[in-house]
């Protein structure tokens, strides 16, 4: 004897079909106790040019008598700046390794962060062939248009 689901499959369908005929990537349906929601992940790559624009950031402040090495900026030739606003992550889940580390060689077009934008993971891939010679974002850091992810030498 088989119960009925209190889910209309059909439903599923005409909300799934919506999401398919408009940009979309969550709806959910509430009536009484029964809640539906259909939702979808889109992922996009995101190329970053070599020669990308780049906002000059301001010099680190050094504290008075105690040497301190400065970070790479935006200026770096070798910068790779974020192309939009959004949580910089450096590994594709919280178990996984990171993309990239300090020493990695990377080749051009090969993933090296993700961003995250209005809950679209964006892949940020390596604008240039060569050796990460710093790391300038934690993972789950927020970050600006512009500003330097990490410095491929």
């Amino acid at each position: 004897m088989a119960t009925k689901s209190p889910i209309d499959p059909e439903l599923v369908r005409e909300l799934a079909e919506l999401l398919n005929q408009t940009d979309l990537t969550e709806i959910e349906v509430e009536k009484g106790d029964l809640r539906v929601r259909v939702a979808r992940n889109i992922s996009t790559t995101v190329q970053v040019p070599a020669a990308a624009p780049m906002m000059a950031m301001p010099a680190p402040v050094a504290a008075a008598a105690a040497p301190v090495e400065a970070k790479p900026t935006a200026a770096h030739p070798g910068a790779v700046p974020s192309p939009m606003v959004g949580t910089a992550y450096r590994r594709p889940s919280p178990d996984a390794k990171p993309f990239v580390e300090i020493g990695s060689v990377v080749k051009q077009g090969e993933r090296i962060l993700l961003v995250e934008a209005m809950k679209t993971f964006n892949d940020i891939v390596a604008p240039r062939a060569g050796k990460v010679t710093a790391i300038l974002v934690e993972d789950g850091q927020p970050v600006e248009y512009g500003e330097p992810l990490l410095v491929i030498e």
